[in-house]
């Protein structure tokens, strides 16, 4: 995900020791570095310092050494074999892949005007901008900062925007992200008002962006009456993202990682990531797993949806999806979500196995996403322009357009670590892990087929696995879960930025979750319920 521009197509790093690295992999004209095409071997752009007035919003560390690029036929190969249609659905019901998305742009913030706003010093942008589970993509600079003022109603409450109505569905409030409404264009009044643009990049996550709205909205509406105007929004927003994390820490990371692993690491600390960071300093983003461990995610994207009534078993299509959004669609030329296409939180989330069975999806029809494996659903092998800002002469088809090919580039440009680089690494720092073999790199576990690779291409993917194929590959060898080198870059991270958080579970582990079934239990069910309060708001359309 993108961490310096609001779209995919230009990612800027600042990596602490390193400087300035900017990547572009056929995004946008007119940025640092030079597109890259199928012909070119992918190469790192040299790092370019900082200004010292000029203090980064967002920094970048590794954790690994730097990787040798893989070699651009073999890129070319592996990425191709990568989009040929996902390995199969797995058990994890398929909101949690776009909670997924919503949690990475949380941690890896966008430069949006909110960031830089004239009233905002460097250092302030270096202490709030930062890879800490804060929330700041939901609250921006809080009501209290001028530039994001306008994220809010009345000085508390965060907006929400109103649907558009198409018979027999009515205009329904509180559903649709708020939008600019205003504008010489179509494009520029459909803008969300957020602020992170990339929460409206495809309709799952602009919904899940609209949820997390009413979760706060909701908590400050239950703050007792005793708490002074002056502390409301602090203690709302405290309360909001203590249970946010926990909700991270116990229902979405055991679904993706190795539990044994999650456990470790928050019983016994990080060996990898900043082990030794005073607790409430800020944290770096490992580039490991921003550009690798984390992309996890692509792998669990569908095709197609079981949506809400009016577009029920495989109706919901993924190009729907990014269609009705503001980035990489034109909700096709409405400049609000229209009625009809109003999430069905039943399909994407199993309340039923949350304790809920009265808020069972239709035919107990619940979407599952695609086992996180070395396979990602074939219409991730063209994305929509709009997705990662590319222009028109990328025709379809184009590899620039398939996203593998863009992550393995990025990669290869960072000089990303490989996966048998890591697994040195974790090894010299006490972590016991055991490195993929030749056979389970090469032959997986019905994922990515690279039978057609030469001999040589194989010694060299074997030699030098990049790191997102070898944690995706880890996964696929493990019923779907991280394991190995992936599970310990996805956890140690997550644990620093809990840490680092203003608001930490990890700094008061005393913390109970109060808005649940019980003060051991808060999951995406219990966030959605809460947040809505109860089955109108989860399924408004009925049905």
């Amino acid at each position: 995900m993108s961490q310096a521009r609001m779209k995919h197509g230009s990612e800027s790093f600042f990596i602490e020791g390193e400087g300035l690295l900017t990547t572009q992999v056929g995004g946008r004209t007119g940025d640092e570095a030079d597109p890259v095409s199928e012909s070119e071997t992918p190469r790192a752009p040299a790092p370019r310092a900082l200004a010292a007035d000029a203090a980064p919003p967002f920094r970048f560390s590794r954790v690994g050494p730097r990787g040798t690029a893989l070699g651009a036929a073999a890129t070319r190969k592996l990425a191709r074999a990568m989009v040929v249609g996902g390995g199969g659905p797995g058990d994890v019901p398929a909101g949690y892949t776009y909670l997924g998305q919503f949690i990475d742009h949380d941690l890896t913030m966008d430069r949006t005007d909110v960031m830089f706003g004239d009233d905002v010093r460097p250092v302030d942008l270096l202490q709030g901008r930062s890879p800490r589970l804060d929330l700041d993509s939901l609250y921006g600079n809080g009501p209290g900062d001028a530039a994001s003022a306008k994220f809010y109603s009345d000085g508390l409450h965060l907006k929400t925007g109103t649907t558009l109505a198409v018979p027999p569905d009515r205009a329904k409030p509180g559903h649709d992200l708020p939008r600019v409404g205003k504008g010489s264009s179509k494009a520029a009044k459909r803008t969300a008002l957020v602020p992170d643009l990339r929460n409206d990049e495809n309709l799952v996550v602009a919904q899940t962006h609209v949820a997390m709205i009413h979760f706060h909205n909701r908590v400050l509406d239950k703050l007792p009456v005793s708490v002074p105007p002056t502390e409301r929004f602090t203690r709302a927003r405290k309360r909001v993202t203590l249970h946010y994390q926990w909700m991270i820490r116990h229902d979405y990371l055991p679904r993706i990682c190795q539990r044994s692993v999650l456990d470790d690491v928050f019983a016994s600390g990080r060996k990898l990531v900043e082990p030794d960071a005073p607790p409430a300093s800020i944290p770096t983003m490992p580039v490991e797993f921003s550009v690798a461990a984390f992309r996890l995610g692509h792998s669990m994207v569908r095709a197609t949806y079981n949506w809400n009534r009016r577009f029920p078993g495989t109706a919901g299509s993924l190009d729907f999806l990014f269609a009705f959004s503001g980035t990489s669609g034109d909700m096709f030329g409405d400049v609000r979500l229209p009625s009809n296409w109003i999430a069905d939180w039943r399909r994407m989330y199993d309340f039923p196995a949350g304790g809920r069975p009265g808020l069972a999806a239709p035919g107990s029809n619940v979407n599952h996403a695609m086992r996180i494996d070395t396979r990602l659903t074939d219409p991730l092998a063209d994305l929509p322009l709009g997705s990662f800002g590319g222009d028109a002469s990328i025709p379809d088809g184009d590899l620039r357009r398939n996203l593998a090919f863009r992550n393995l580039v990025r990669a290869n440009m960072v000089r990303l670590a490989s996966g048998q680089q890591m697994v040195t690494r974790l090894k010299a720092r006490g972590v016991d892990v055991t490195a993929l073999t030749r056979a389970q790199i090469l032959d997986g576990a019905g994922g990515a087929r690279l039978d057609h690779l030469t001999a040589a291409e194989k010694n060299a993917v074997v030699a030098r696995t990049p790191l997102w194929f070898y944690v995706l590959r880890e996964a696929e060898l493990n019923d779907g879960r991280l394991r190995g080198v992936g599970a310990r870059i996805v956890a140690e991270t997550f644990h620093r930025a809990m840490e680092g958080s203003r608001f930490s579970i990890v700094r008061n582990p005393e913390f109970r979750p109060s808005l649940g079934r019980d003060d051991t239990t808060f999951e995406m069910t219990d966030l959605l319920f809460f947040a809505f309060g109860g089955k109108a708001g989860i399924n408004p359309l009925g049905g």
